[in-house]
């Protein structure tokens, strides 16, 4: 994968604009574009999350610092390959005291600390260079991170066969174009094949333009 490509899907993550996401992109975007409001995205976070969590392409840490652990001090690791994103949610859930890692998930990951039980790849896939099948590396390369029976889960925004409108089709152009997202094949199918090829019990559930997915990884 070449190295610029890999970049521009982040690059957008920057401390003025970061400033602006969270009513941007997970209130107006989502609610209204999208059509998948950030509510469900927190609601499926809370369905899923655990007491050792490893969260990968962590935005502002909207969900970690709204989401309730199921213990008062959890153990929460940061993936990313943005700094900028990685010092925003860091300092977002201080509370917690959280570890960094700057990581290209497309890249074997260098980590050798304990293992988790809950991953979360939330809105990372479109942004990701490459079609789905591809992209799925990253799981590759993430699931050795995991202990076993440990819940994975995130969304996506997908084009294939989701319903969308006009603004939806016009947003997702243009962030195509500009290298942001890369989401011009993803489909609801392709999706559910990654994850079933290394994943137990797979869920994938449309709403909007946005696919929110969970499964476990085998005992």
């Amino acid at each position: 994968m070449h190295k610029d490509a890999v970049h521009a899907g982040q690059s957008a993550y920057t401390p003025f604009s970061l400033k602006l996401y969270d009513q941007a992109v997970l209130g107006l975007s989502c609610r209204w574009v999208w059509k998948c409001p950030s509510r469900s995205l927190l609601v499926h976070y809370q369905e899923n999350i655990s007491a050792n969590h490893l969260d990968v392409g962590v935005g502002t840490g909207y969900f970690l610092d709204k989401v309730r652990f199921p213990v008062p001090s959890p153990r929460v690791v940061l993936m990313d390959l943005n700094p900028h994103s990685l010092s925003c949610c860091a300092q977002r859930i201080a509370r917690y005291q959280p570890q960094i890692l700057q990581r290209n998930v497309l890249a074997p990951i260098d980590f050798d600390g304990p293992r988790f039980d809950s991953l979360a790849m939330n809105l990372l896939f479109h942004c990701l260079p490459g079609s789905l099948p591809g992209k799925a590396v990253a799981l590759d390369h993430l699931l050795p991170l995991l202990n076993p029976g440990a819940r994975v889960f995130g969304a996506t925004l997908l084009q294939g066969r989701v319903p969308r409108s006009l603004p939806a089709k016009g947003l997702m152009s243009l962030y195509n174009a500009k290298g942001i997202f890369s989401n011009r094949n993803d489909s609801a199918a392709a999706l559910c094949e990654a994850l079933e090829s290394r994943l137990d019990e797979v869920q994938v559930r449309v709403e909007g333009c946005a696919a929110l997915f969970s499964g476990r990884l085998p005992t």
